[in-house]
């Protein structure tokens, strides 16, 4: 079509060019807010897929975490005795597995996000940061699902929610940002070694253990706890217990998490940037 015919001046257009990101730069946190609506569809695309033909649907948010607190209860509360501070087994578990399953299934997701959109990282410009992220909160829907199982244990054992679970959204904060941080490492490392999908799952496996799920951390002695911090779901699973079941405060144990996560979290965001602009030629 002929622009002049139509009137149209061709030089009073604005030209836009898109140039990869150079050096060590900041999170463009604009970007983010403009294609917030992308990040909304990667969540709801991410939640209609993995239930997507299953026969239970959502329930396997119930089932999963449920489970395994069940398994955990009869080796670890019944047969091995692990001390849970006076609180019922049971109860003492599920708190704890609830911000696990929602750090893990963060972690899972966001770190094979970038190799899941292909065709949005080569094809398409929008900030690639959003997949991670999208991978980190679609399990928050699962987590909520779970959660009103909690509410029914709790009112059964006599743990009725105190003033303190007003404290409950930041250690769920802790737990995405923790979870952000770590995928935004792996899913940028995934796309140059492919490895990292079988990382990924024993890294958790070994991650559960080394985290207060089925014990305590109050059975470390108090010079550890410090130590402990380093972990940082160690914090976040100790301030659900805190706020959820009264328990004592993680004091010294949560500041050294707050750190670590932090730390983790930024470091990861700028290696992720450093990187994207070979994302498209790599992938």
């Amino acid at each position: 079509m002929d622009n002049s015919r139509q009137g149209i001046d061709i030089s009073s257009v604005p030209t836009v060019v898109i140039r990869p990101s150079s050096g060590w730069i900041p999170i463009n946190f604009r970007d983010l807010w403009v294609y917030r609506e992308l990040l909304y569809f990667l969540v709801w695309r991410e939640i209609k897929v993995r239930y997507k033909q299953t026969l239970l649907g959502f329930a396997w948010a119930i089932i999963v975490p449920f489970f395994t607190m069940i398994v955990f209860t009869l080796f670890f509360g019944n047969l091995a005795k692990v001390p849970s501070e006076g609180i019922p087994y049971p109860l003492f578990n599920y708190v704890a597995l609830l911000p696990w399953f929602l750090f893990a299934e963060g972690v899972n997701r966001s770190s094979i996000s970038m190799v899941q959109n292909v065709a949005l990282v080569q094809k398409v410009y929008c900030p690639k940061l959003i997949m991670p992220i999208s991978g980190v909160i679609s399990p928050l829907v699962d987590f909520a699902i779970s959660f009103t199982i909690l509410i029914g244990m709790m009112l059964y054992f006599g743990y009725p929610p105190t003033l303190k679970v007003l404290w409950l959204p930041v250690f769920i904060l802790l737990a995405l940002l923790t979870a952000s941080g770590v995928g935004l490492w792996l899913s940028a490392i995934n796309v140059k070694y492919r490895d990292v999908r079988y990382v990924v799952p024993f890294l958790i496996q070994l991650w559960l253990f080394a985290s207060p799920v089925v014990y305590s951390s109050s059975l470390l002695p108090e010079k550890y706890q410090v130590i402990y911090g380093l972990n940082p779901m160690a914090g976040v699973i100790e301030g659900f217990r805190w706020a959820l079941l009264g328990t004592e405060p993680p004091g010294s144990l949560i500041a050294v998490s707050v750190i670590i996560v932090i730390a983790i979290l930024i470091s990861g965001a700028f290696y992720f940037r450093h990187n994207e602009k070979t994302f498209a030629d790599v992938i």
